[in-house]
């Protein structure tokens, strides 16, 4: 992934934000794939709907969390 429409500085920064968050979100994006691939067409909305978009937001959540953290420890 390329980040040259940023500063220097701030890519080198994004891109170190955007390995750290792939790394805290493979499993998480394992399970989503898991879970669309288990359903039926007729049983991606609804139900399966509510549960993808709880893992989102945990996925979310890990972001924010992970940003908080490089921000910590002086990475941006």
């Amino acid at each position: 992934m390329s980040f040259e429409h940023l500063p220097e500085e701030q890519a080198r920064r994004a891109e170190e934000l955007y390995e750290s968050l792939r790394a805290a979100a493979d499993s998480d994006f394992r399970a989503i794939a898991e879970l669309l691939t288990s359903k039926s067409d007729g049983q991606l909305f609804g139900a399966t709907e509510f549960e993808l978009r709880e893992m989102v937001h945990r996925v979310g959540a890990k972001a924010l969390q992970t940003a908080v953290t490089q921000r910590k420890k002086g990475g941006m």
